[in-house]
């Protein structure tokens, strides 16, 4: 049997959610293991081929780099389309997706004016230029799923993305129905409703704990 992914980070979201999230939208079981301070993370560099984190252990690799570890896993699990057209449309949503999302990640750690104007650069983006752009794409196919009609990497982190936007803008979907019913479509599918549910692997939202420990690791 297998062994288990094994996910090198610190215990919270930053750029290893979407990688638990699409592990657990695949339905496969994963460990982690984290670490706490500067230490730590300068013992974990010695075998980082680019001293940066995330870092997963699969099928005998190390692998590092966000966007090279999801699209593996992506692959591996068949969430990454059934041809090069379908891949080429679920990697350009999923980088739609991941513009978003790094918006939203860097925003705890902003203060004063500059974090007032992202929270409203976050609410127009998403109201104005990504959740429109999502709209019509299910709008014009008129299937579940964005690509393929079929559950891809790509509709798994737009639920990701739309979770994240809705936890700082609470209406950042009204006005957009069928993006509405795809969050409850998908967030239904069993396997993600696992993962959405209690007790979970997924990481709450970053509160200022979570800041003050990201900067004595890595500052």
């Amino acid at each position: 049997m297998a062994s288990k992914p094994i996910l090198h980070y610190v215990n919270g979201r930053g750029r290893m959610e979407s990688i638990r999230w699409l592990l657990a939208a695949a339905g496969v079981e994963f460990e982690e293991k984290f670490f706490e301070t500067k230490e730590q993370l300068q013992k974990l560099k010695e075998i980082l081929l680019f001293q940066q984190v995330p870092m997963v252990e699969i099928d005998g690799m190390k692998l590092v780099q966000t966007r090279a570890i999801l699209h593996y896993i992506a692959e591996k699990y068949n969430l990454l389309g059934k041809d090069m057209k379908e891949r080429a449309l679920i990697i350009m949503f999923s980088e739609g997706t991941m513009d978003l999302m790094e918006l939203i990640m860097i925003y705890p750690f902003l203060k004063g004016e500059e974090f007032k104007q992202r929270l409203v650069e976050i609410a127009n983006k998403s109201k104005n230029r990504y959740f429109p752009a999502f709209e019509n794409i299910l709008k014009a196919h008129g299937q579940n799923f964005l690509v393929g009609n079929k559950l891809s990497m790509a509709d798994v982190q737009l639920l990701e993305a739309i979770l994240m936007v809705e936890e700082r803008v609470p209406d950042a979907l009204s006005g957009f129905p069928l993006l509405q019913a795809f969050k409850t479509r998908i967030s239904n599918i069993p396997t993600i409703k696992a993962f959405l549910a209690p007790g979970s692997k997924r990481k709450p939202m970053p509160d200022a704990k979570y800041v003050e420990d990201i900067v004595k690791i890595f500052f």
